[in-house]
């Protein structure tokens, strides 16, 4: 299998790459439009900013491409919240391939949301063998609302949209290569998928 890790200079991609070798895949870390168009699947990271993690894909023209692909993909972090329509971090627009916004939390709660939470309302097949309400390791001050395209929950001052899914995309807020031992299954279900899924 070909897993291919998008490299534009916005991810915590080590150890994402770790997470996959313990798993026994050996991920490649590509800008090459080429390269990622070939791969069986592809994980979009994010880590920082959204406006400047923004300019860096269109920069890179990659802003075009990750909305084309056919393949399973998966975005983490704020690579989920830069491919949804627009978020209220520097007033960003996004890939608009989920049709929701990201908003920030408000100030009734510690920003940044940092450590374990809970998931739920669990609805695809990225969450075999995963229970509900199992704990993920997030840090991040903004989320994606809940919306139609919402395939697991959490609770931080409000409930928001912890995991996405349209058609062959898929986007988490929490890092499931940080996660122990359920993280580590969900990536193993992600590379069980098949674009019917």
């Amino acid at each position: 299998m070909k897993l291919v890790i998008i490299d534009y200079g916005a991810g915590n991609i080590k150890s994402i790459q770790f997470a996959f070798k313990r798993l026994g895949v050996d991920a490649v870390l590509s800008n090459n439009i080429d390269e990622i168009k070939a791969a069986d699947k592809v994980i979009f990271p994010g880590v920082g900013e959204a406006s400047s993690a923004m300019k860096m894909l269109e920069e890179s023209g990659l802003d075009k491409v990750i909305p084309t692909l056919n393949q399973p993909v998966l975005g983490i972090c704020l690579g989920m919240q830069l491919m949804c329509d627009f978020s209220e971090e520097g007033n960003t627009k996004g890939l608009g391939i989920f049709n929701v916004h990201v908003k920030r939390f408000s100030n009734a709660v510690k920003v940044p949301q940092m450590g374990w939470n809970t998931i739920t309302n669990l609805k695809s097949d990225l969450f075999n063998d995963i229970k509900d309400q199992e704990f993920m390791y997030l840090v991040h001050s903004f989320y994606a609302e809940n919306c139609k395209e919402t395939i697991a929950s959490s609770k931080y001052g409000i409930e928001y949209a912890s995991a996405l899914k349209k058609d062959n995309f898929y986007g988490v807020q929490f890092h499931p290569e940080k996660s122990s031992k359920a993280g580590e299954q969900i990536l193993k279900n992600f590379l069980e998928l098949t674009t019917n899924n």
